[in-house]
């Protein structure tokens, strides 16, 4: 059975389908998916089964308006599939089915339970009631289609470098992405773990998100980055994306001991996930960089503010209990975090003491 799956969007959404992928690939005979999604998204589909295939589409820039649609249709040759699984249901992947069906082929989508999220996120007679996960709600799909998928018996593959150190492993990466003659950063990180300084146990620290209600304040953050620092008890490494983020981390690197930005500076997200495989934990925002390190395997401490894990984002079979979040009666106000302050302060962020979030990383690397 040949089944085309759709879903463009976050990365953090993306990274969601994988384990649901593994389970349909791995519990069925006979099942051939393709997955469609940014080209950029391609590593983090790198580990699954041989009879999983990606195939990057720039729906940004190739497939624009109308025709864009039906050039898209024809490209990927969707009348050749048994099936299309549509894991997003958007205006672009609706087409996509409508155009399926019309040539016979099978089509299931994701049901995103509007109401549900609407009840959760309104600020009268709020219903916090757990929703279905995207994990759950992504596997439904294929259940629609007449496959198994169990969730329960998933084993994601552990990358091969996961037991290795993490700043020899960032040394090496940061060196073979550097332009000839620039090696600071794989010498800094190579410092950093020579005998006079031991190497400790390394954690990732991913400050940022898309949105501003998902982001802990930036001041606090880097309070809780330099506690860590000079608490001694781990090597940091520094995740982040565009230029901006880059600066900012750049200038806590410069900072604080013990403490390293990556940001941009590996070569490209293959890279972070091996990197990310060898941290004893990270510590995120709700957000791809809770999602990614889910992948392969590292705990991650995520920090909760106008979001709220009963939304059903949680990273892969990470603890609520490591879900760092405060109790208001206004939260959560959003399921993406892309709305206002409805308070005006972020109290769901700032309530939230550095300290705390100090403790809670000190207590995971204690056990």
């Amino acid at each position: 059975m040949k089944i085309l799956v759709t879903r463009f969007s976050a990365l953090g959404d993306v990274a969601m389908t994988v384990p649901v992928l593994q389970a349909v690939a791995t519990q069925n005979d006979d099942v051939e998916l393709t997955v469609l999604s940014k080209p950029f998204c391609a590593p983090i589909f790198a580990s699954l089964p041989p009879n999983v295939r990606f195939e990057g589409v720039d729906v940004s820039r190739a497939y624009r308006g109308v025709s864009g649609l039906r050039r898209l249709v024809r490209d990927c040759s969707v009348a050749d599939y048994d099936a299309v699984a549509d894991l997003h249901d958007v205006l672009r992947t609706k087409y996509m089915r409508f155009y399926a069906m019309l040539h016979g082929v099978r089509v299931a989508a994701i049901d995103k339970d509007r109401a549900g999220r609407a009840a959760l996120v309104r600020q009268k007679d709020k219903c916090r009631v757990q929703q279905k996960t995207s994990f759950e709600k992504y596997a439904d799909v294929f259940r629609r289609l007449g496959l198994t998928v169990d969730l329960s018996q998933v084993v994601l593959p552990v990358p091969a470098v996961a037991n290795a150190d993490s700043a020899s492993l960032a040394a090496g990466l940061a060196q073979s992405a550097a332009p000839a003659g620039s090696a600071s950063l794989a010498a800094g990180l190579a410092q950093s773990a020579t005998p006079a300084e031991p190497s400790l146990p390394a954690i990732g620290v991913a400050p940022f998100a898309a949105h501003d209600g998902k982001i802990y304040p930036l001041e606090l953050m880097r309070e809780v980055v330099r506690r860590l620092a000079e608490g001694g008890r781990c090597d940091i490494y520094l995740f982040g994306g565009g230029q901006k983020e880059r600066e900012v981390l750049e200038e806590w690197e410069a900072e604080m001991p013990r403490v390293r930005s990556v940001a941009g500076r590996l070569g490209g997200l293959d890279k972070e996930l091996e990197l990310m495989s060898t941290l004893r934990l990270m510590l995120s925002m709700d957000s791809a960089n809770m999602h990614l390190p889910s992948l392969v395997g590292t705990p991650v401490i995520s920090i909760w503010g106008a979001t709220h894990p009963l939304a059903g984002f949680l990273g892969w079979r990470q603890s609520e209990a490591n879900a760092l979040q405060v109790d208001l009666p206004c939260r959560p106000c959003s399921i993406f975090g892309n709305k206002p302050c409805l308070r005006g302060d972020y109290a769901c962020l700032r309530q939230i003491a550095p300290e705390q979030i100090v403790a809670k990383v000190n207590d995971a690397l204690a056990h």
